[in-house]
């Protein structure tokens, strides 16, 4: 059997601040994030199926990830809920705000790992996600690969 990788790409726009960063992103900002997700499987080969050909319908894969991430974080800020950050987070929640608290420092590489482990718990058993590339910037990206993981 062969096995394809198919990717599909999302984007969204999230603010974040890095506590204890020693550098400009230690300021609240924003990101218009470009997110690539590839996943490998063999596709359906019973022509009795209706997605006879695919690995894993787009729209499926769409739904999954507008669910667990796109949804999400678009237009939210997102903040390292063990820091002083959580103040301000609660004040911005107080204000309507969409807030996020993470158990994590929100960069890029771990932004990429929280989404690896969303998306994986949502795939069905015969499609495996492979990769995955968070785009923070035009020049600045983290990429996760399942086989870096195992």
């Amino acid at each position: 059997m062969n096995k394809i990788r198919i990717t599909k790409q999302f984007s969204f726009e999230t603010g974040h601040a890095l506590y204890g960063y020693d550098g400009k992103c230690k300021n609240v900002h924003g990101h218009s994030y470009k997110l690539s997700v590839t996943v490998i499987g063999t596709p359906i080969t019973d022509s009795n199926n209706v997605k006879y050909g695919m690995v894993i319908d787009f729209s499926d894969l769409k739904k999954i990830v507008r669910e667990e991430i796109v949804d999400l974080f678009d237009h939210a800020t997102v903040f390292n809920q063990n820091t002083p950050h959580v103040e301000l987070a609660n004040e911005l929640k107080n204000r309507g705000h969409h807030v996020i608290l993470v158990n994590y420092q929100p960069t890029s590489e771990n932004m990429v790992i929280d989404f690896a482990e969303k998306i994986k718990s949502r795939l069905p058993k015969e499609i495996l996600l492979h990769s995955l590339k968070l785009q923070e910037t035009e020049s600045s990206f983290a990429e996760w690969y399942a086989s870096d993981n195992v």
